[in-house]
């Protein structure tokens, strides 16, 4: 399908070279595979990472490639064909942290790991929601005392997706003043999943099954001062300066995993025969299949405008709330009348349509629930 009314030559080409290696490098049976064996993408993550694409936005003198956001949407619509897990949770947490450990990070600290991080020896995970903080992200209660030089750290963290995968190094949101409330006394410290008194216990989960999310359990973890994040007080900060680009990563990637939906739905209605027929004859799947393009093609626009908005410098906060927000949505419709349309077909794992479903009901929650989408954009309404 072209977009070259929305797209240069170089952004299609772009385009065309993403969709080809997530068919023939990564393919549709091996994120299945992944999916259905509740295994981590460590192959498809080291390919990504040979083609250099995990440096997609870091300037090309860091060692990356310098893209720009719609390059970055382009890709996530792309790498979430088959799977938002794969696209959003694996890829996108790892790269847009990988943004603020270059923003905010000490010379040492790039050095230290953004070529680990280029070369796939390390991946970068985030730990902000806790039982009692969700959507409410301000409220967390995990404590960093100062011993010496390094953090004591004691607290739970909650829906940690891929901090069990080897080498993932968790970006963890701290509260370091006690006497601090919501945002301030807040601090980014860089954790290695395998530190003593450090326990990560896998969370049965109905989507995001090959990245894997995890509860975090620390006593007392010893982590050294030097993997503080910034200051001691700017954790609101670093976690809130990726948010654009994580949620157009998010709403890229449910998009290409929607249009992937209605093109397997559509190919099983030109292919199924019931009553000496095709179903896709049938008005009433004709217009449903029309309904769920029209509302996929809805969510690109909306996920292009928002990064080009981002592309051009301007405020998209609402925008790409905007876009979340439909994407989400539209995967988890589209998805659920692709099982209706694939009948009994679209419920067994083989055929993809289940996973799709699965990860449609997840998309509405993660990376910012749809009522917090909503909140935001209605907040922008407000007379001035």
């Amino acid at each position: 399908m072209a977009f070259e009314n929305f797209l240069s030559d170089e952004q299609q080409i772009w385009r065309d070279t993403c969709n080809r290696f997530i068919d023939r490098e990564i393919t549709r049976e091996y994120i299945r595979k992944c999916d259905m064996e509740r295994t981590y993408y460590y192959e498809a993550y080291e390919k990504v990472a040979a083609q250099g694409w995990l440096g997609l936005m870091i300037p090309e003198d860091q060692g990356g490639i310098g893209g720009d956001a719609m390059d970055w949407v382009i890709f996530f619509e792309a790498m979430g064909k088959y799977s938002n897990d794969f696209s959003a949770a694996t890829l996108g947490v790892s790269m847009y942290t990988a943004q603020a450990l270059l923003h905010f990070g000490r010379a040492d600290q790039v050095a230290q790991y953004i070529d680990a991080y280029l070369n796939a020896k390390v991946r970068f995970c985030i730990a902000i929601s806790e039982p009692q903080a969700g959507s409410d992200a301000a409220a967390i209660r995990t404590r960093a005392t100062k011993d010496g030089e390094d953090y004591l750290v004691t607290g739970l963290k909650q829906w940690c997706s891929g901090s069990s995968a080897k080498g993932a190094i968790i970006a963890m949101l701290v509260r370091t003043d006690p006497e601090s409330t919501r945002r301030n006394g807040l601090t980014v410290l860089l954790v290695p999943n395998d530190l003593p008194n450090l326990e990560l216990r896998k969370l049965n989960t109905l989507a995001r099954r090959g990245t894997g999310t995890n509860q975090i359990f620390l006593d007392e973890v010893r982590v050294p001062g030097a993997n503080r994040l910034g200051f001691e007080g700017q954790g609101w900060d670093i976690i809130t300066s990726h948010l654009e680009l994580e949620r157009l990563s998010i709403a890229a990637s449910m998009m290409g995993c929607a249009q992937q939906a209605v093109t397997d739905a559509l190919q099983y209605a030109h292919t199924r025969e019931q009553f000496g027929q095709t179903i896709f004859n049938f008005q009433v799947l004709k217009h449903m299949l029309a309904d769920m393009q029209t509302k996929v093609d809805a969510a690109r626009l909306l996920v292009y405008r928002a990064a080009g908005m981002h592309q051009a410098g301007q405020p998209c906060g609402r925008e790409v709330s905007m876009a979340k927000l439909y994407a989400s949505e539209t995967l988890q419709e589209v998805t659920r009348n692709g099982v209706q349309i694939m009948g009994g077909h679209g419920m067994l794992p083989e055929a993809d349509m289940e996973r799709y479903f699965r990860e449609g009901m997840q998309a509405t929650v993660g990376g910012g629930s749809s009522q917090i989408m909503r909140t935001i954009i209605a907040q922008s309404m407000k007379k001035k």
